[in-house]
């Protein structure tokens, strides 16, 4: 391209490119300037042949252009890092394929980006851009940083057909295509998003981040629909959320987060769908508290958490646990705090999760709390008994808590002993065999009655007879059911040991 047929803006950004000079349009103490005109033809060329100076290193810096045309670099090898700030696009650029050294958009604006496939071995910097189209990076490769901090993002709806008069307006459809389109893109470094606004769909299936997602104080919206997947997703530190608002399905399924995934003072919000989806993770810890109530379900089956940081006021009236393992809980609260959280889960009876939960509080020291989960579960399994079954559940419940309650037993025994003892203090029975029978004592011979092994003597010597030998009866029968529960709640608390 001949310089003689460049305008005068183009020809200070020519001359600029050989010594790498930052080219600023901007007028000092103006909001609103004349933006130049930048041909993106001239800026192609500039890229692939520009002018060289020996000792300089080369770049096209510029600020407060206005870019005409396709800035189409696919499958173009840059070596000079460009960067155009708070410049207006008119079309969005084209870096398919492309292997870049660095480039920054910082506060421009653009109708979209397609940089999938391409490789940067530098970072790519969005900061504050005002985006109306999609930003693709799929299978893109970035050796630094990728930043989005404070971005406004959003895909024009697409076009409606005309409506007859009077009739009301039709909803404009979700997207189809995801306004973000990150999948399997490699990131070395950190993926910074902090304040980002985004409508539609962002997609980060199979992608790898070597440092941290930064979400925080980020916007995402996309009611009624998927918000954000990140399915498979690989992350090396952190996946931080810290006040993220999001109004739309949240898919992690597969993730694997080796640090945190913090989600305090978050906002996560899909009614009748789910909210939130981190089935089958791998994570190091997951925060989930000082927010608001989840709306949706929230779905953590088969995951794996090193540390769940989770509050029950968060929960929502659906939530799925179905083989979630962890090691701790926090923060600490009572079995009672913790027991609805098993109760919503929507699917069959799970008794790992009881456990799960036992062996949190067991860790820390809470043995009764843990005994109160334990007792919840054997309720609960009742539910899913025969008749016969549950009526034998309601009995070990009531007489020793499934053996969780071992004092019962002893009240038990206590009430029965003194209805016994009174009723044979006033009505002696008659010995069996006259002068040699032990003295009758009413307290030890209700015991024999009671007691199924241990024998005082007097159960064999006396024989009650009428109502007080329906008494004895059930003093026996009674006696055994006691100690047929006494015995199953400590087989099973000592099986657990």
């Amino acid at each position: 391209m001949e310089i003689n047929t460049l305008t005068p803006a183009e020809r200070r950004v020519w001359r600029a490119f050989a010594t790498g000079a930052t080219v600023d349009f901007r007028v000092a103490g103006e909001g609103n300037w004349p933006r130049p005109v930048l041909r993106a033809a001239v800026l192609r060329a500039l890229l692939l042949n520009g002018p060289r100076e020996p000792g300089e290193i080369a770049a096209l810096k510029v600020v407060g252009a206005h870019v005409t045309g396709l800035l189409d670099l696919r499958q173009a090898v840059v070596d000079s890092m460009f960067r155009l700030v708070r410049c207006r696009f008119d079309e969005a650029p084209r870096l398919v394929g492309a292997q870049l050294a660095y480039v920054s958009l910082r506060e421009s604006e653009l109708p979209g980006l397609d940089a999938s496939h391409a490789r940067i071995d530098g970072g790519l910097r969005l900061t504050r851009c005002r985006i109306s189209g999609p930003v693709r990076l799929s299978r893109a490769q970035i050796s630094g940083a990728l930043y989005l901090d404070g971005a406004q993002i959003t895909a024009p709806d697409p076009a409606q057909p005309a409506q007859p008069p009077g009739q009301p307006p039709v909803q404009p459809a979700q997207p189809v295509q995801p306004v973000l389109q990150f999948n399997q893109v490699s990131i070395d470094n950190d993926l910074c998003a902090r304040g980002l606004r985004m409508r539609g769909l962002f997609r980060l299936d199979g992608a790898s981040v070597t440092g941290s997602i930064d979400l925080e104080d980020a916007e995402l919206s996309n009611p009624g629909a998927q918000v954000l997947t990140a399915e498979s997703l690989e992350v090396g530190s952190n996946l931080l959320g810290r006040r993220l608002r999001a109004d739309g399905r949240i898919d992690l399924r597969g993730a694997r987060v080796p640090g945190r995934v913090d989600l305090l003072r978050t906002t996560l919000s899909n009614p009748g769908g789910t909210a939130l989806r981190a089935s089958s993770c791998v994570i190091g810890e997951l925060w989930l508290r000082e927010g608001a109530p989840v709306k949706g379900r929230l779905n953590l089956r088969r995951a794996e958490v090193g540390q769940l940081q989770l509050a029950p006021e968060m929960l929502p009236d659906q939530v799925r646990l179905l083989d979630l393992t962890y090691t701790f809980l926090t923060p600490h609260e009572p079995a009672e705090r913790r027991l609805p959280m098993l109760e919503r889960d929507d699917g069959a009876f799970d008794p790992h999760a009881y456990e799960q939960l036992t062996a949190a509080y067991r860790r820390i020291g809470d043995d009764r709390a843990a005994r109160v989960v334990q007792l919840a579960k054997q309720r609960r399994h009742r539910r899913t008994l025969s008749w016969y079954g549950r009526a034998w559940g309601h009995l070990q419940d009531a007489a020793v808590g499934y053996g969780f309650r071992p004092l019962r037993a002893a009240v038990w025994l206590l009430s029965l002993l003194a209805v016994g003892s009174l009723a044979y203090a006033g009505h002696h029975p008659a010995p069996l065999k006259a002068g040699e029978a032990p003295p009758f004592n009413p307290v030890f011979f209700t015991l024999d009655l009671l007691l199924p092994v241990i024998s005082f003597g007097q159960e064999s010597a006396y024989a009650p007879a009428g109502p007080y030998q329906w008494l004895a009866y059930v003093l026996i029968v009674t006696g055994w059911i006691l100690a047929t529960t006494v015995v199953a709640g400590v087989t099973r608390t000592v099986s657990r040991q």
